[in-house]
C-alpha cells in the first residue's frame, strides 16, 4: 500500500469517512448473512459433477420415480416370530403415517415380513424440496411417534432407517453449525488475544473487525449463492466463519504489532499507522492474495462441493482482507495510543528487536544454523512417515461420525432381519432393446441379491431396473459391487448401460475427490511459488520455502494419521480430505513465510541478510506464533462437531499451522537464511550484493 492510500485511511478527519462507510458497507452486507442456510445444498447428487455416471442416471431415471423422493425405511422387529396381530400394528402404523399432515409422505409400501419371519419393514418415500433438509430431523421425529402409537399394544420394536432417517441425522449435526462454530472461535479468540496484549480494552478491536468480517463475508456468499450460481454446503458454511475469523484476526495481528512498532518512532498516531501500513499491508494483501487464489485453484474440482469452497472461501478472504485494512486501522488512530493500556508505546521507547525471547532463539540458531535446519528437517520427515496410517479412502455412515445416530443403529438392525441394501436399491439404465440382457448380467453379480432384481420398465427408448445389495451399501463392498456391476452390464452390447444409486453416488464422489487431489495439489504449489517470486523477487528463496511448506504439511498429516488411528480410533478419512488439508494448510501457512521474509529482506537491504534474519525473527517471531496460535484455536473449533471429516479436518489444521509457526517459520526458515545468507536472494541484484555492502557503498560514494 503506498503511503498516499495509507494517509487517507489515517488521515485526522478522513477516518471518519472511512468508519462511516465501511459500517454501511458491513451493514448492507451482514443483512443478507441470515439467509445463508436458505440457500445451501446439501444434496450429495449436487456435489457431482454432470458427466459422473450417478448423475447422469439420476436426469434419466426421472421419467420412473419422483427425483424428489427419498424414503425412510420403518421397522418393526421382535425377538419371536410375529404373528397375526403384528401384521394387523403394521397396517395401522402405516395409516398412522399416511395421515401425518405436516410430513410430505408419498405411497407407502405394504409391509413387507422378512425371511426370518421377526420383522416386518415399511418403505415411506417422502417428497424433499431445496427447503427440507432443517425439516427431516423434525419429520422423523413425527414418523417415529406415528410408528410408536401404532405399536403400542405390541411388543413390537421401531427402528427407522434408509437415505431419509440418515439426511436426518446429518441435517441434525450441522444444525446450528454457523452458531457454533463462530462462538467457539470467539472463545477461543479473546483468550488468544488477551494473552497476545494483556490489555484490557485492545482485544475487542480486532475481534469486533473479526466479527464484521464473518457477517459480511456470509452475506456476499448468500448474494453469489442466490444470484450467482454458487454451489454452498453446510461443510463450507460452516468453515467460512472459521477462515474468517483466524485469517482476519492474523492481518490483525500483524498491522497491530507493526503500529506498535511506529508508535515509538512517531510522536502523531496518524503519522505511525501511515507508516505501519505502509510497511505490512503489501506482506498482508500477499499473504491474503495467495489465499484467495490458491482456494480459487478449486474451480478446477470435478466435485461441485470442493469447486464451491472454493470462491466461498476466497470472497472471505477479500472480505477480511478489506476491513482489517481499511476498518480496522481507522478505529486504532480514532480511539489513540490508550488502547494499549496497561503496556502503552510511547514516542522514543527503544526498538525491541535486540531482546525478548525469539531473539533469544535467533542467537541460538546462529550458532549452529546448518546443524539446525538439518536437525529439524529430519524430525519433520521422520514425523511425515506417520501418513502410511491414513486410510483416505472413504467413510461409511457409521464411520462417518464421531457418535452413533440411531439412523445408523437401525440400518444395522434393519441388516439381521433384510438384505444389507434394503431400502437403497441400485439403478441401472439401458436402451429398451438391451434391458433383458442387462437385467441377466445384474442378477449374476456378486453382491446383488437375484430375488431383488425387478422386471425391467420401459418408457420409450429408455429402460430402467432396480435391484438390492446383500451388503451394507454405504461399505466398501458394495462400492467393489458398483463397479463389478457397471463392469457387467456396460459389456452387453448397444445397451448403453449406466449404474446409479446412492452406493454408486458415494463411489463417484470417492473417485471425483481422488481426481481432484492429483490435480489441484500441483496448481496451488504452482501458484504459490509463483507469488513468492514475485513478491522476493527471487528464484531460491521461493523454492527453498515451498519445500518447507510440503515437509511441514507432510509432518502435519503424519502426526494426524496416527493420532487419528491411535487416539481417536477413527476408521479412516474421507477421500477428499487431504486436499481440503492440503488447501488450508498451504495456503494459510504460507501467510507466515511471507509475514516473515517479507520482513528479513525489508532488513536486509539495510543490514545484510544473516543480520536482517535475526531482527526479522525477532520482529515478527511473537506476532507470528500469536497469530499461528490464534487460526490453530480456530480451527480445533472444528471439532466440537459430530462429523468426522470436519473433526479431522480442524485437527491437521490446527497441528500443521502450530508446526508451521513454532518450528519451521521461526527455526527452519530462520537456520536456512543464516546459513545460506545473500544467496537465498539468487538472481535479485541483493543476492549479489547483500543490504550492508550495498549500504556501505552508498555511504563511501556520498563521501
Amino acid at each position: 500500500m503506498n503511503r498516499q492510500a495509507a494517509g487517507w485511511i489515517t488521515h485526522r478527519w478522513a477516518k471518519w469517512v472511512v468508519l462511516v462507510v465501511m459500517l454501511l458497507f458491513i451493514g448492507a452486507l451482514g443483512s443478507f448473512a441470515g439467509k445463508l442456510t436458505s440457500v445451501q445444498d446439501n444434496d450429495v447428487a449436487a456435489w457431482l459433477p454432470d458427466d459422473a455416471e450417478s448423475t447422469r442416471v439420476i436426469k434419466k431415471a426421472g421419467a420412473f420415480y419422483d427425483e424428489e423422493s427419498v424414503p425412510a425405511i420403518v421397522m418393526l422387529s421382535s425377538s419371536e416370530r410375529l404373528g397375526p396381530q403384528d401384521l394387523a400394528a403394521a397396517q395401522t402404523v402405516s395409516r398412522e403415517i399416511a395421515a401425518l399432515e405436516d410430513v410430505p409422505i408419498g405411497q407407502i409400501t405394504p409391509p413387507i415380513p422378512s425371511r426370518d419371519g421377526q420383522a416386518i419393514e415399511l418403505v415411506v418415500p417422502m417428497t424433499l424440496d431445496d427447503d427440507s433438509w432443517e425439516k427431516l430431523p423434525d419429520w422423523i421425529d413425527e414418523i417415529r411417534d406415528a410408528s410408536e402409537s401404532g405399536i403400542a399394544d405390541t411388543d413390537l420394536r421401531v427402528d427407522i432407517g434408509g437415505p431419509a432417517a440418515l439426511s436426518a441425522d446429518q441435517a441434525e449435526s450441522f444444525a446450528g453449525i454457523d452458531g457454533i462454530l463462530l462462538l467457539s472461535a470467539v472463545g477461543v479468540v479473546v483468550v488468544m488475544l488477551l494473552l497476545t496484549y494483556r490489555s484490557p480494552i485492545l482485544w475487542l478491536i480486532p475481534l469486533f473487525c473479526g466479527l464484521m468480517s464473518v457477517f459480511a463475508s456470509q452475506g456476499l456468499v448468500y448474494v453469489l449463492a442466490k444470484y450467482g450460481g454458487l454451489t454452498v454446503n453446510g461443510q463450507s458454511a460452516g468453515i467460512l466463519s472459521v477462515l474468517v475469523l483466524g485469517a482476519g484476526i492474523d492481518y490483525a495481528l500483524l498491522v497491530v504489532a507493526r503500529y506498535r512498532e511506529e508508535l515509538r518512532r512517531y510522536e502523531d498516531r496518524h503519522e505511525a499507522m501511515a507508516h505501519a501500513l505502509h510497511r505490512a499491508a503489501p506482506a498482508i494483501i500477499a499473504s491474503g492474495g495467495t489465499v484467495v487464489i490458491g482456494l480459487l485453484c478449486l474451480l478446477f474440482a470435478q466435485m461441485n462441493s470442493t469447486a464451491g469452497l472454493g470462491p466461498v472461501g476466497a470472497a472471505g478472504i477479500a472480505v477480511s482482507l478489506l476491513i482489517m485494512l481499511v476498518l480496522l486501522p481507522a478505529l486504532l488512530v480514532i480511539f489513540g495510543r490508550w488502547v494499549f493500556w496497561p503496556f502503552i508505546p510511547h514516542f522514543g521507547d527503544p526498538e525491541r528487536t535486540d531482546r525478548g525471547f525469539w531473539s533469544g532463539v535467533g542467537r541460538r540458531i546462529a550458532k549452529a544454523p546448518r546443524v539446525v535446519w538439518v536437525v529439524t528437517t529430519l524430525v519433520l520427515v521422520a514425523l511425515s512417515f506417520g501418513v502410511v496410517k491414513l486410510d483416505a479412502t472413504g467413510l461409511s455412515n457409521e464411520e462417518a461420525f464421531t457418535s452413533t445416530p440411531d439412523s445408523v443403529i437401525a440400518e444395522e438392525r434393519i441388516a439381521e432381519h433384510f438384505p444389507a441394501g434394503a431400502g437403497d436399491p441400485v439403478q441401472v439404465i439401458s436402451t429398451a432393446d438391451g434391458a433383458p440382457q442387462v437385467r441377466s448380467a445384474l442378477a449374476s453379480v456378486e453382491g446383488v441379491d437375484p430375488a431383488t432384481v425387478t422386471p425391467p420398465r420401459t418408457k420409450g427408448d429408455v429402460s430402467y431396473i432396480e435391484a438390492t445389495l446383500s451388503v451394507p451399501s454405504d461399505s466398501s463392498a458394495a462400492q467393489d459391487a458398483i463397479e463389478d456391476i457397471r463392469d457387467a452390464v456396460g459389456a452387453v452390447d448397444g445397451a448403453d448401460a449406466l449404474v446409479g444409486g446412492t452406493t454408486a453416488l458415494n463411489l463417484d464422489v470417492q473417485q471425483a475427490s481422488a481426481a481432484d487431489n492429483r490435480l489441484i495439489i500441483p496448481i496451488i504449489l504452482a501458484v504459490v511459488l509463483l507469488v513468492l517470486m514475485i513478491l522476493l523477487r527471487s528464484v531460491a528463496a521461493p523454492l527453498i520455502l515451498l519445500v518447507t511448506v510440503v515437509l511441514s504439511f507432510a509432518a502435519a498429516l503424519g502426526i494426524s494419521a496416527l493420532v487419528f488411528r491411535y487416539v481417536f480410533d477413527f476408521a479412516g478419512a474421507d477421500s477428499s480430505f487431504p486436499l481440503f488439508a492440503f488447501v488450508f494448510l498451504v495456503a494459510l501457512g504460507i501467510d507466515y513465510n511471507i509475514f516473515l521474509m517479507t520482513r528479513v529482506r525489508e532488513e536486509a537491504l539495510v543490514h545484510g541478510t544473516r543480520r536482517g534474519a535475526l531482527i526479522g525473527l525477532a520482529a515478527t517471531g511473537g506476532v507470528i506464533t500469536s497469530a499461528g496460535l490464534v487460526l490453530a484455536g480456530t480451527f480445533s473449533a472444528l471439532a466440537t462437531l459430530p462429523v468426522v471429516f470436519l473433526a479431522e479436518l480442524g485437527f491437521a489444521v490446527a497441528i500443521g499451522v502450530l508446526l508451521d509457526t513454532i518450528i519451521v517459520r521461526s527455526v527452519l526458515v530462520t537456520a536456512l537464511n543464516l546459513d545460506i545468507g545473500k544467496r537465498i536472494w539468487w538472481p535479485s541484484a541483493l543476492g549479489r550484493t547483500d543490504g550492508a555492502q550495498r549500504a556501505e557503498s552508498s555511504s563511501a560514494s556520498t563521501a
